[in-house]
């Protein structure tokens, strides 16, 4: 690989890294990013550039583990947090009650979402009925918040969350900012929906890229080794920097300002497709 190709491997890293687990959606700056300006298709082929994208994922998620790794440590009984009570806290069947919806709408539709909803036209109106949805979330929500921490999340509030958790399987309507905006509408202070929804991220993103890696097998090659390690690191180090940096931020300024940059970023995919 030449050093230009690891550079687009590095800024594809980057993009995946800073966006994936903040709400203006991983697929749309992709999209721009690299469909409309690096090009990986090109120099990779369709099947290994799928596969890239698929890497990098992992990197990110890699960055959650991190952050998270004391709560994700306990959820499977490998690590007991100081003065918690396993029945009254935050636990396994939380996650798995949240995820249940979406594994199982998305498991049922992933033959129509990879038919019709993977376009730069359906990621456009995703960001926008994302947005509306994360104001929305910031204008009905109560000012008051009763969940102030994981260990207050109900199973029924944790289910409801995963109910609207599956608008993300529309490409571009993004993951986080279904579920933050889930979680602040039935109840949840911003910071307690971030933290949900990164933890529940993990398990979800690490079955659907096993799923990918292993409908991508046969396209795995030596040859790209490089250019994988390269997007591979820089999604990690990246999304470890964006998930720290955005848990502090959006006890702030809360949603709205991440809506009015994906509207804006819609406007921008708009301009390029239509005019």
């Amino acid at each position: 690989m030449e050093w230009m190709d690891l550079l687009k491997a590095l800024i594809l890293g980057f993009v995946e890294g800073m966006t994936e687990f903040a709400p203006v959606s991983s697929t749309g700056h992709l999209i721009i990013v690299d469909d409309m300006w690096l090009k990986s298709q090109e120099f990779l082929g369709k099947y290994p550039a799928n596969t890239f994208k698929i890497v990098i994922q992992l990197g990110s998620i890699l960055a959650v583990v991190v952050v998270f790794w004391k709560r994700l440590f306990s959820l499977v009984g490998l690590y007991k947090i100081e003065g918690q009570e396993t029945n009254k806290n935050f636990n396994l069947l939380h996650v798995i009650v949240g995820m249940l919806p979406a594994v199982v709408l998305g498991f049922a539709f992933k033959d129509l979402i990879d038919d019709h909803l993977f376009g730069v036209e359906t990621v456009i109106y995703a960001l926008v009925a994302g947005a509306i949805l994360m104001i929305a979330a910031d204008k009905f929500g109560p000012q008051h918040p009763k969940v102030n921490s994981l260990d207050e999340i109900t199973y029924v509030q944790a289910f409801k969350v995963g109910l609207v958790q599956c608008l993300s399987l529309w490409p571009g309507f993004s993951r986080s900012g279904a579920t933050i905006s889930g979680g602040v509408l039935f109840g949840m202070s911003h910071r307690t929906a971030a933290d949900f929804t990164f933890i529940m991220a993990v398990p979800i993103m690490i079955g659907a890229s096993l799923v990918s890696v292993l409908k991508n097998l046969d396209t795995l090659s030596m040859d790209y080794l490089s250019f994988y390690a390269v997007g591979f690191i820089s999604a990690f180090i990246f999304a470890l920097i964006s998930i720290r940096f955005f848990l502090k931020l959006i006890a702030k300024v809360k949603l709205t300002p991440f809506a009015i940059y994906r509207i804006i970023l819609a406007a921008i995919l708009a301009a390029i497709v239509y005019l």
